[in-house]
């Protein structure tokens, strides 16, 4: 029994979506990780030191360990796949295609990353059976 997956992911939530025996499943999972942090001075707010602010790194930090966090929820949610197809819009897809990279049981499995804009449900199932159609 193969299964095919696809993976619309940005850093909101992902959809991630199963192909096995001529069926599909849906599934929506949430990511919970905080917007980025902005200090109200802008930008470019820096001390008199010339350096960032230390309250400024703290939550970037936190962000960034949520995203390790969600992308490894998300690896969990693609480990049956004989092959593994992601998209999306912005930076998660190529941001979730290198965690997986890291693991060496996922080598090779992933046969495609392309940007997406934003899709409703039935769209992001019908682009996943359109790539892996053939197969």
């Amino acid at each position: 029994m193969d299964k095919y997956i696809g993976i619309w992911v940005d850093h909101k939530k992902a959809f991630v979506v199963t192909l096995s025996e001529g069926k599909d499943s849906l599934k929506k999972i949430e990511s919970n990780v905080e917007p980025h942090f902005r200090l109200s001075g802008g930008y470019r707010s820096v001390n008199s030191s010339g350096t960032s602010p230390v309250s400024e790194r703290k939550p970037e930090e936190r962000r960034k360990h949520q995203l390790h966090n969600y992308y490894q929820e998300l690896i969990q949610n693609v480990k049956t796949a004989k092959e593994i197809f992601i998209f999306g819009p912005g930076e998660a897809k190529t941001e979730f295609a290198k965690e997986i990279k890291k693991v060496k049981a996922y080598e090779g499995k992933i046969r495609g990353i392309e940007p997406s804009d934003k899709l409703t449900q039935r769209q992001i199932i019908a682009k996943v059976k359109e790539f892996f159609s053939g197969r």
